[in-house]
Formats: structure tokens, sequence, C-alpha cells
């Protein structure tokens, strides 16, 4: 069961297909410009979540991580664009700004970044934060936490669709 707060929401997935699930219908949410950060250790289930999202908002192609060539784009039907950015690799958000990532905040797409603590000081203010955590060898805990009035509609309206609350 969910607890829901505010502007956060715990939710404990026991398998990779309920996270991929639970990304799926944050996915259906999200709008050009919408910024969501997925923090969590290595096998906390962040692409897995990306996968999920990359669907429900209809990405035509299948997510793979982004690790090696930092940036991956997925479009749809529409030739809307999905941004998946993994800054595992980048070494600060100086690494970041000269790479041109900030460019891509200018609202064409959704990006979600994994490991986004690394460049934390070039995130938008206003964003989605999704931690996830290591419970056992299948469950993970799933901390999502909104920061801006855009997000918290956005996680109200999640929070409806997804538990009737």
């Amino acid at each position: 069961m969910p607890i829901l707060e505010g502007q956060s929401l715990d939710f404990l997935s026991h398998s990779p297909e309920q996270t991929r699930r639970f990304g799926v219908r944050l996915g259906e949410f999200l709008e050009p410009g919408h910024i969501v950060g997925l923090a969590g250790d290595l096998g906390s289930g962040k692409t897995t979540m990306v996968q999920g999202i990359a669907r429900g908002w209809g990405a035509l192609d299948p997510v793979t991580s982004p690790t090696y060539v930092l940036i991956n784009e997925y479009r749809r039907a529409d030739r809307g664009v999905f941004y998946h950015v993994d800054a595992f690799r980048l070494e600060n958000a100086t690494e970041a700004m000269l790479l041109g990532l900030e460019e891509l905040f200018d609202g064409r797409g959704p990006m979600v970044i994994e490991w986004p603590e690394r460049i934390l000081p070039i995130l938008p203010e206003e964003r989605l934060w999704i931690d996830l955590r290591w419970v056992d060898e299948l469950r993970r805990g799933l901390r999502v936490t909104v920061n801006g009035l855009r997000y918290e509609r956005l996680l109200d309206d999640f929070r409806q669709a997804a538990f009737g609350k």
C-alpha cells in the first residue's frame, strides 16, 4: 500500500515488472519540459523505471541504458522526443554544462536523468525526483518527491490514476 503525502509518495515495488508498470503510469503524464531525476544505487531499478516511463509516454523504440553515450533520444508517432540521460560517467555539473546538457532543458521533450545528483547544480529547481532503493533481490522502495506547482499537479494526477486517491 503506497504512503501518500502532499508532495511525496512512497511505494514498495515487489518486482521489476511492477517497477516498470509504475513507470508506465507515470510516463502517461509527462509533457515537454518535464524533468524527472532517478537516484539510487547500481541495480536499484533506474533503467527499469525509465523503460516503463518511456513506454507510458509513447516511445516507439525500446529503451537501453545510455551510460556510454550519455543521452538517448526516443521518438513517438507524433514526432515528440523523450530524452534519457545517464550522468553516471560525468564528474560534475561543469562537465555536463560543457557538453551542452542544459540546452535540453528548453522544453522540447520530457527528460529523465539517471544519477541526477552528479549534475544537481545545473538542474532546474522545479522537478520530479524518484529515489530508488534496494530492499531485497526483487523488491525496491520508491520515494517520489516534487518541487514546483507543475509537478505537484502531475503527482496529484498520477496518484489519482494509479491509486484512486
